[in-house]
């Protein structure tokens, strides 16, 4: 019997999660939010924020165009079969009513027009315009109480670990844009000036990225009237005698409490990187949960077995959302390289000291090449990322701010050694981390003969426009520099993730399939709870947070006897 009854029970606090709960409360159903951690956000709060969105309704005003055909088209490319033609067409047609929906709640986007999707190679790719980044938030609408809920950010995507930048900024001080300096020094004043709110917190006022994101729908819940609880751990599904999910039993000081859900439970609660059992039985090894860079407590994979429980099929179990990260001491998860490997003057090499890679290209392919080169017994976990003098000065790399503003002298002492390694030579920084010294001298010439012709001729690195939009343009090439002048550094790249890619089957109303391929009555799920409905790929940046809250949205539709028509069935099953 349970002790409390709702109409919705939603299982995490990410964005999927949140977005469901909302849409559900404001359309009338009582809903409760239970979270595990003793945080609300999830993963979400330290993304980018960024959602991949076609057809928007910012494009017009970026100078974009887009089409549904073009969009379904390159979509259906990228998951290569691996998503069912009406699940993709869904999110096409979707996406850009949930991005409407944002708005209209006080989270509002903007599209990045020259941040291309991943693959310009495959047909229906656009330049840019499909990513949108959500506007800068006030911490202040949240309120300082209900912000110490909230998962803070990551220190790397924030200037000095505490003022933040959107993505637009950090594009420009990357491409070395003139307007960068005094953006710059705008942010530094304005956040050192506000001494009022710096007097209070720690943590900025202006809130950007996956932070900007969450505190707006935590905003939106308060607002609601959703009712959120905190340390409080899903441990069963509940279902009837039909097989219906009724309801969830969780634990609350120290007790199991079941909880009743009429119209359904929705599953939000991330996927199961930091369950180590589950990435030896599933993922391509090697394989640890360590390397991953997100949040320790969370994503243990709780709700994948719980839903595989009561039957539900699981797919995609040996993907993830894969991205280079290494170790940084004193921070609570591994570190995750997604721009500063396509700054020019750096390079990737395996225990070979040889190239593998294209080191701009999308962060999952480049996951994958690691571990793909290590099953080739080349060495490629670890990778090691191997610059010069000259990029040490102007660049950043992970935790190292440029030489320029923080040198060696001023770090701690305690990193050499264990976060980068520093030599006077090629040949002894070799010796230093372990790789062969004459292939590593000959990467590095060969870097430099690229970055003198602005050709790359092992890997077309900065041959495509996603490539080149961390780079320097004012190169020949922006993401070729030389590697020739010392002393020399490398740092240790491990294959980790921002999230698996496996986990419950689901229709395109977000519906739970069980192994039979029928409808588990009562039960959604959205997010990297779910197998992701892009496939084993990553359309564009944005394609984990995009589906998440598209499909709460079509998930909470369905919940009220409104499912989404799909507008364009014409579509389905025609060849690409």
């Amino acid at each position: 019997m349970a002790e409390q009854e709702y109409d919705l029970i939603v299982v995490g606090s990410g964005a999927g999660a949140m977005l469901g709960a909302i849409r559900a409360q404001e359309q009338g159903l009582k809903t409760l939010v239970v979270e595990k951690a003793d945080l609300f956000g999830g993963t979400s709060a330290l993304s980018g924020g960024g959602i991949w969105i076609p057809l928007n309704y910012d494009q017009q005003r970026a100078g974009v165009r887009d089409d549904l055909e073009t969009a379904f088209s390159y979509m259906k490319r990228c998951v290569r079969g691996m998503a069912t033609d009406d699940r993709v067409l869904a999110y096409v047609e979707t996406a850009s009513k949930m991005a409407e929906y944002l708005r209209q709640i006080g989270i509002p986007y903007r599209a990045m027009a020259k941040y291309a999707d991943y693959y310009p190679h495959i047909a229906g790719s656009k330049t840019g315009g499909r990513t949108m980044d959500p506007m800068d938030f006030n911490a202040a609408k949240l309120g300082l109480e209900a912000l110490e809920t909230m998962r803070p950010g990551l220190p790397g995507n924030q200037i000095f670990g505490r003022m933040s930048m959107n993505a637009f900024e950090a594009h420009s001080m990357l491409s070395r844009e003139l307007k960068s300096r005094f953006a710059l020094v705008g942010t530094m004043l304005r956040y050192f000036l506000d001494y009022p709110w710096r007097s209070k917190t720690r943590r900025d006022r202006r809130l950007t990225g996956g932070q900007a994101l969450i505190a707006g729908l935590l905003t939106a819940a308060r607002k609601a009237g959703v009712e959120m609880w905190r340390n409080a751990p899903l441990k069963e599904l509940v279902q009837d005698g039909a097989g219906r999910v009724t309801g969830v039993i969780i634990e609350k000081n120290g007790q199991r409490l079941q909880l009743g859900a009429r119209r359904g439970v929705l599953l939000g609660a991330g996927g199961f990187e930091r369950n180590q059992q589950m990435r030896e039985q599933y993922l391509v090894q090697p394989s640890r949960a360590e390397w991953t860079a997100t949040p320790i407590e969370c994503n243990t994979g709780d709700a994948h077995r719980a839903g595989q429980a009561v039957g539900a099929q699981m797919h995609l179990m040996d993907w993830s959302w894969g991205v280079p990260t290494m170790d940084v001491p004193g921070e609570p998860s591994f570190r995750g390289i997604f721009v500063e490997r396509s700054l020019p003057g750096c390079m990737v090499v395996n225990a070979r000291g040889q190239r593998f890679l294209d080191e701009s290209g999308p962060y999952p392919e480049f996951q994958q090449a690691m571990l793909a080169e290590h099953g080739k017994g080349n060495g490629g976990v670890p990778a090691w990322i191997v610059f010069d003098a000259d990029f040490r000065a102007k660049n950043p790399m992970g935790p190292l701010m440029p030489a320029s503003a923080v040198p060696d002298s001023k770090l701690k002492s305690e990193w050499l050694g264990k976060v980068y390694w520093k030599a006077d030579t090629l040949e002894a920084l070799a010796a230093q981390i372990g790789v062969d010294a004459a292939g590593l001298q000959d990467s590095a010439r060969r870097m430099t003969e690229y970055a003198a012709s602005g050709k790359d001729l092992d890997f077309d690195r900065g041959g495509n426009v996603f490539d080149r939009y961390y780079g320097d343009p004012r190169l020949k090439n922006p993401n070729l520099g030389p590697i020739e002048k010392g002393p020399f550094y490398a740092m240790r790249l491990w294959p980790g993730e921002i999230g698996t890619k496996g986990g419950l089957l689901t229709d395109r109303e977000a519906r739970v399939l069980n192994t039979e391929g029928q409808t588990i009555g009562g039960l959604y799920c959205v997010g990297n709870n779910s197998a992701s409905a892009m496939g084993p790929t990553y359309p564009g940046a944005g394609s984990t947070l995009g589906p998440a809250m598209t499909f709460a949205f079509r998930a909470v539709a369905d919940m009220l006897g409104q499912p989404l028509p799909l507008e364009n069935p014409q579509l389905l099953g025609k060849a690409v």
